[in-house]
């Protein structure tokens, strides 16, 4: 289940919608906990966009919120063991902030010896 690690919505919801921003949604547990939040906080409206998602996540978010719109760019069929899209685009996160992916953790360890990705 998904940590809530930061919240900075204010304390009284005074907007009639929310845009909810996530890069790829695979089982789509992130974003039920994320509509749970927008929902108690009082927004009265919101649409979920995303760059990539499964079949399942679109589906468990339309029957558990029917009344929440959803944009996607691009649909995939399946999810692995893992939870991960099936063929998927890799770490978002790595792709969207660079972040190069380093076999040897040592090496991460020292500024000096980590590799910049462009």
């Amino acid at each position: 289940m998904p940590v809530q690690y930061y919240n900075r919505l204010p304390k009284i919801c005074e907007y009639d919608v929310a845009f909810v921003i996530d890069p790829v949604m695979a089982t789509a547990q992130t974003m039920m906990s994320v509509l749970g939040i927008m929902k108690k906080w009082g927004v009265p409206k919101i649409h979920v966009v995303t760059v990539i998602a499964s079949k399942i996540a679109i589906k468990t978010i339309s029957e558990a919120h029917p009344d929440i719109k959803i944009t996607v760019g691009e649909i995939d069929d399946a999810i692995d063991d893992a939870g991960c899209l099936l063929p998927g685009l890799g770490d978002a996160g790595d792709r969207i902030f660079g972040t190069h992916v380093e076999d040897n953790e040592e090496a991460l360890m020292h500024v000096s010896k980590r590799k910049k990705s462009i």
